[in-house]
């Protein structure tokens, strides 16, 4: 799945091995956000990985910003 534009936001979904990987990739992510200091809105169950990005700052919708993070997201896997 790539990043589709649902209700005002870039959402994707990320599936891995295991917990383990998903963590992984999560802590890699979190370090990528706070660099930008541009937070997503996810959860993690398991093996799977949901992310939503929006600019709330902007009115929440989908700014350039969000699609920077979403550039960035999609270098680490």
């Amino acid at each position: 799945m790539e990043w589709q534009v649902e209700n005002n936001q870039l959402v994707r979904e990320f599936e891995f091995r295991n917990f383990s990987e998903a963590w992984a990739f999560m802590s890699k992510v979190a370090l990528a956000a706070e660099k930008m200091d541009h937070h997503p809105d996810w959860t993690n169950s398991y093996n799977k990985v949901h992310i939503k990005l929006c600019t709330h700052s902007a009115g929440s919708i989908v700014t350039e910003k969000d699609r920077e993070l979403a550039a960035k997201i999609d270098s680490l896997l």
